[in-house]
């Protein structure tokens, strides 16, 4: 992952302030949380467009990373759903 991919997943998420409602600071937001937060939060096409601005193996392996940790805000049935998707398609 670049950081060009890093600022187009960061411009994302500035574009839609309701994925991330805890912070104004967007430049600042890591990868996993924008993660986070998109599956969390947004749709589909939110989720499409992390897809092509991370590719589909980077964005299974932050979402593994994120499922991971000990604490998350991972909602169980988002955690079940992204589990099965990444298996078939990553």
């Amino acid at each position: 992952m670049t950081n060009l991919d890093v600022q187009k997943a960061r411009e994302l998420i500035k574009n839609k302030p309701y994925l991330v409602w805890s912070t104004k600071n967007y430049d600042k937001l890591s990868p996993e949380s924008i993660l986070e937060n998109v599956v969390n939060y947004g749709d589909w096409p939110d989720f499409t467009k992390l897809t092509e601005i991370f590719g589909i193996k980077q964005t299974a392996e932050l979402f593994k990373k994120v499922k991971d940790k000990q604490r998350t805000n991972l909602r169980p049935q988002t955690t079940n759903y992204f589990t099965k998707y990444f298996e078939k398609h990553a």
